[in-house]
């Protein structure tokens, strides 16, 4: 296919790379900074197995011009939140009416964006499990591991884009898998203010009270409101704060899984944080606490843990230094 991934960071570019190696034709829509490197050099990907992959830049379409959309099949929107009204403002002027957009995006709201400004198009929501960090110019690594999920629907998109090293399924219940990855994703402001790797971060039992009890408050709102949540790990999600808040060596080898992390991964957040770019705290702890406040149902991490990185600090704190700042139920 020709596939236009409108967001050229660090999901895009990863999945652009292994969906190009495979033979797709590619375009990455992004700024020049990002670009450049590729241009002058050789787009690589990596991942926590080994694989490594390197695509000449002659065999992708490097545009900083959204008039590229024009050309594609289908549409992956991998911008963050805050850039999705505008992105689905250049769908809509560019993009062919019949190329499906799939949000491979964190958080809930931005198939809905899509779809507001999108009217009559197929767009679909869909879940990328993974962590994805820079490695190098042009080189994106791909941290730790899951399979991606879309929204179900015509055309068999999952099959044609599923691949060995990208598997890609597809569910009717895409917005209880959303729920399930931002209950996991709420780790991600906690890692960013630990200063830890996710490794070092799992493997400390303080570390995995605190993600433990932030998730069980974000379970607990999500069941209050209704919202079904589908696990996006081996463990149903209403086990997961239970195993992490074991002692380190039972956990260890009951959460195995959840410990298929490259050594040095940390979160997106940490990464923005440390470079002074935008969050996407609103769309994953913003999300619980405005459910929260629809519900009654308290959510004193959440709202502390949002208060410190809408501050803008960056670390490292203790679980502890957290805890202390906590008002209302567990503070």
């Amino acid at each position: 296919m020709k596939l236009v991934i409108a967001g050229a960071g660090s999901i895009g570019c990863y999945c652009g790379g292994v969906l190009a190696d495979a033979g797709h034709e590619v375009t990455l829509l992004g700024r020049a900074r990002v670009l450049d490197p590729m241009r002058q050099n050789v787009l690589t990907v990596t991942d926590y197995s080994g694989m490594r992959k390197t695509i000449p830049a002659d065999r992708l379409t490097l545009s900083e011009d959204p008039a590229c959309l024009s050309n594609a099949d289908l549409v992956l929107v991998a911008v963050k939140t805050g850039a999705t009204a505008e992105m689905a403002r250049l769908i809509a002027a560019h993009a062919p009416a019949a190329a499906p957009v799939i949000s491979w995006q964190n958080g809930m709201e931005n198939a809905r964006t899509l779809r507001t400004a999108l009217p009559g198009r197929d767009v679909r929501a869909g879940m990328v499990p993974f962590n994805v960090v820079p490695a190098g110019p042009a080189t994106w690594h791909r941290a730790t591991s899951g399979d991606i999920v879309i929204q179900s629907g015509p055309g068999a998109l999952a099959r044609r884009l599923s691949l060995p090293d990208l598997p890609v399924t597809e569910t009717d219940g895409i917005e209880a898998v959303q729920w399930g990855k931002l209950v996991i994703n709420l780790n991600n402001a906690l890692n960013a203010l630990s200063g830890l790797t996710l490794r070092d971060q799992l493997l400390n039992r303080d570390w995995r009270r605190l993600m433990a009890d932030q998730m069980a408050e974000a379970l607990a709102v999500l069941a209050a409101s209704g919202r079904p949540v589908a696990s996006t790990t081996p463990l149903p999600a209403w086990m997961t704060p239970h195993i992490l808040r074991l002692p380190t060596p039972l956990f260890s080898r009951i959460a195995a899984r959840m410990l298929t992390i490259d050594p040095a991964a940390r979160t997106s957040m940490a990464y923005d944080l440390d470079a002074g770019r935008p969050t996407e705290i609103d769309s994953l702890q913003g999300e619980i606490i405005r459910l929260g406040r629809e519900t009654g149902t308290p959510t004193p991490i959440c709202d502390r843990v949002a208060a410190l990185i809408t501050q803008g600090e960056t670390g490292p704190l203790s679980p502890d230094q957290i805890r202390a700042g906590l008002h209302g139920p567990g503070g």
